[in-house]
């Protein structure tokens, strides 16, 4: 085997799905889904079963992100993990009437914080460490259940444009496809749900 085959050899595609959480009662740790975010975790579970292959799913745990991804695993028979460092990004303490604003300095100004909060650096990297955990496994698709804000800056670590705009076009739930050809190397990056999703509910109602 020359060296240029035993290169592709080597080379192991690797697919993440993130996945935004339905639609919620509210930001409490605690809060549920609402009937219509059920039924849209329902809805998840058909798209994910005619798109991925997933192997290992890990979720935040905060109910809302547990909810969303259950009915997936149920059908999959899969076990749902669940980490802490999945869990939303904190922006403060404190009551900020002008948060909207605040918020998308953190994206300008990745180490800026506000009291009480984490900046966008220490999110992202807190969250980041989960995925290069999931890059080190030997299965080939495995999904990752997150929040708005977090979910926008794991892809601002892979593609620096990702910024406020990205996390204010974000839709509930919602599905990015990062494939890596390498562990090192920037994925591509898809939004799966939008128009996939929209497509094939249209197919199949």
């Amino acid at each position: 085997m020359n060296l240029r085959i035993k290169e592709a050899a080597a080379l192991v595609v690797k697919t993440i799905y993130l996945v935004r959480h339905c639609k919620a009662e509210g930001q409490e740790p605690d809060a549920l889904l609402t009937v219509e975010g059920r039924r849209q975790a329902e809805e998840l579970a058909e798209f994910l079963k005619h798109t991925a292959a997933v192997e290992v799913v890990v979720s935040s745990p905060f109910v809302r992100a547990v909810e969303t991804i259950r009915p997936f695993c149920e059908q999959r028979a899969c076990k749902l993990q669940v980490d802490a460092r999945l869990e939303e990004r904190v922006l403060s303490t404190e009551s900020m009437p002008d948060w909207m604003d605040r918020l998308k300095r953190t994206y300008d100004d990745l180490h800026l914080a506000f009291p009480g909060g984490e900046s966008s650096y220490e999110a992202m990297r807190r969250g980041i460490e989960v995925l290069q955990e999931l890059l080190a496994r030997p299965e080939s698709e495995c999904l990752v259940v997150t929040h708005g804000a977090l979910l926008t800056l794991l892809l601002k670590h892979y593609d620096p444009r990702v910024g406020f705009a990205e996390w204010k076009g974000l839709t509930n739930p919602n599905v990015f496809q990062l494939i890596f050809e390498t562990e090192a190397g920037a994925p591509t990056i898809r939004r799966v749900w939008d128009a996939e999703a929209s497509l094939w509910f249209a197919k199949h109602q």
